[in-house]
């Protein structure tokens, strides 16, 4: 009935247990005597037991049912086995249909249970697909409004034959129009790689400090516009070559840093800083934003995640609590995932008034060489150089 040497162990401490009391109820003549210990059974069963619906207590009753009548039978005179089978036979059909009764009650509520969460998982489906609705919405309409309306004033500036520079004008709003329709479109596309573990990584050698010092030119007008300090230190393991892909691991940290900007007030401060792990390096963004409550540091990492009510968030992507279409999270822990790194956040919690920032934890490997067997041959020449410094991008 139970195998392995500290299971029967234990089995044989229940066992004695079950026993005694079986011994009392015989003696009282009250079967009660039993639904203590089989209720203390029964809460003992385990998750895989309460997920395959199957009865386990009443089979070890029969079983013990059977042991205890041919133990009887071997060793009492046949009349003292009947007398005390008869005696036992209501107790044991007692214990059935209390531990039937509990087993299915406890099957009832665990099922509720899950029908709950599958309601929840159903409501957060919902909301997440309104959510998709208005965001496609909001982020989709200033594009199209953009180059709507520029196509519109550029067919009248060339049928009234105007100005040509007002035409230039004109059509760099046309193609910064679709040009945001295009990063949408592009964040879509990733989002579904990365959905149907589909996103292809080019291994390429890497500096982690050429890579954020890029990254901070890119932002320089921006950080400048809004009057944020952006500051990135040096840390240990930053100016090591390490493999990744550039482009998507850019990808990452840029949406990472656009996200910090956005959601912090004009004047704040942002610090890119990191340190060295035995085989790893972790780099954090932290900010003096507005943070983010706990029970959102899972769900600012799904599709379509954003946090707040939409209508109230500017369309500007670089403005205070910018636009977006709430994928940007969501690809760039896939990027880092696929990459057989991890991302999480901490914050001191959301607090648009006092703003206590928060901080985005990002741990890659450190490669010595890249996984793909043709490209390590490739690239065992660096490899062994073990370069401390990038080369120049001239």
């Amino acid at each position: 009935m139970a195998r392995g040497e500290e299971l029967r162990a234990d089995f044989e401490k229940l066992l004695e247990q079950f026993f005694n009391q079986l011994r009392e109820a015989v003696i009282t003549g009250d079967p009660g005597w039993m639904d203590e210990l089989l209720k203390e059974w029964i809460s003992a069963r385990t998750q895989t037991d309460l997920e395959s619906r199957e009865s386990s207590l009443p089979a070890i009753l029969n079983q013990i049912h059977q042991m205890t009548f041919s133990t009887a039978h071997e060793n009492l005179s046949e009349e003292d086995a009947i007398n005390l089978m008869e005696a036992l036979l209501p107790i044991f059909l007692h214990s059935f249909e209390y531990a039937a009764r509990q087993e299915m009650e406890q099957n009832i509520d665990h099922i509720s249970r899950e029908l709950e969460e599958a309601n929840a998982n159903l409501q957060s489906l919902d909301k997440s697909k309104s959510d998709f609705i208005a965001i496609a919405a909001h982020e989709l309409k200033t594009p199209l409004t953009l180059i709507e309306g520029y196509t519109a004033m550029l067919r009248d500036l060339i049928s009234n034959k105007k100005d040509p520079m007002q035409s230039e004008v004109l059509l760099s709003g046309v193609d910064n129009g679709t040009r945001r329709l295009r990063e949408i479109i592009d964040d879509m596309i990733d989002v579904s790689l990365i959905d149907n573990d589909l996103l292809s990584l080019n291994f390429q050698p890497l500096w982690f400090n050429q890579l954020l010092d890029v990254l901070k030119g890119e932002f320089e007008d921006v950080v400048r516009y809004r009057a944020l300090n952006l500051e990135i230190h040096d840390f240990p393991g930053c100016g090591d070559m390490t493999f990744g892909d550039n482009e998507r691991l850019y990808q990452a940290f840029r949406n990472l840093i656009s996200n910090a900007i956005k959601y912090t007030p004009d004047g704040g401060r942002i610090n890119i800083d990191g340190r060295q792990l035995p085989g790893f390096i972790e780099i954090t963004i932290s900010d003096t934003g507005i943070g983010i409550s706990p029970e959102d540091y899972t769900r600012i990492f799904e599709k379509f995640g954003r946090l707040g009510n939409v209508s109230l968030h500017s369309s500007g992507k670089t403005k205070f609590k910018g636009g977006g279409a709430g994928l940007g999270l969501s690809i760039t822990r896939g990027i880092i995932e696929a990459h057989g790194g991890s991302i999480w956040v901490e914050s001191p919690g959301y607090d648009e008034l006092n703003c206590p920032g928060s901080t985005f934890h990002v741990l890659l490997p450190m490669l010595e060489t890249p996984p793909d067997p043709k490209l390590a041959k490739l690239f065992h020449p660096l490899s062994e150089e073990n370069l401390d410094s990038p080369p120049s991008m001239d």
